[in-house]
């Protein structure tokens, strides 16, 4: 009896830890998703999984993110059309969700707004062209016409830093060497800092790690 009884005890000292660790899970990720707007409802299997084993890396991203948002050579409106950007060349919803409201309230227009998104599905089309040429490496296909319609380079409503500056890092996510470092070479030329570029970077790198968990 004393026996039965204190494995009865100790099962459920062990389900009130197991139900500790879930609400600690449960708040690690309800604070990664306050950060991009979401309530603690929305989930998914990576979040479940990351929740589930109480992960530390959860704590980490949502601090990366923060990180980013504040910006430092990139401006508030910025960071925010950047941002929306490099989550519709993910075609993440959520996260588009979240920067185009950013954007709004730091006065991005709706030119700007869908310019960014029209750059993002753009450098995609170039990159898969260049890409493959890249690969290749055969001067036949150098010389075959592209035949893609980029009218929105010329003058983009972005102004031509930052449109190259949003080529830039989606072609980085994209792992296009030969569209990195035309664009990068063009940035410099137009006065782009390193440091600037580097930024721009390191947030294609936050937010590509941030749509592998929110989706």
């Amino acid at each position: 009896m004393r026996k039965g009884g204190f494995r009865v005890s100790f099962l459920c000292f062990h389900s009130k830890s197991n139900t500790m660790e879930v609400l600690t899970n449960n708040q690690s990720v309800a604070e990664l998703l306050e950060v991009v707007g979401l309530n603690e409802e929305f989930t998914n299997e990576s979040l479940k999984n990351l929740g589930d084993a109480d992960s530390r890396y959860l704590k980490d991203l949502k601090l990366n993110f923060k990180t980013i948002l504040k910006g430092d050579k990139l401006n508030h409106k910025e960071v925010a059309l950047m941002g929306l950007a490099l989550a519709a060349n993910a075609a993440n919803n959520p996260l588009q969700k979240f920067f185009r409201k950013l954007a709004e309230e730091n006065e991005a227009t709706i030119a700007e707004i869908g310019e960014a998104v029209a750059c993002a599905s753009l450098l995609s089309s170039n990159n898969v062209l260049y890409r493959f040429r890249h690969f290749v490496e055969k001067e036949k296909y150098e010389q075959i016409p592209a035949r893609l319609r980029m009218n929105i380079m010329m003058s983009p409503v972005l102004g031509k830093e930052f449109f190259e500056l949003i080529s830039t890092t989606v072609s980085a996510v994209n792992g296009c060497q030969m569209c990195v470092v035309s664009h990068e070479n063009h940035l410099i030329e137009l006065g782009t800092t390193e440091e600037r570029i580097f930024e721009s970077i390191r947030m294609a790198s936050v937010i590509t790690s941030m749509v592998k968990v929110i989706y």
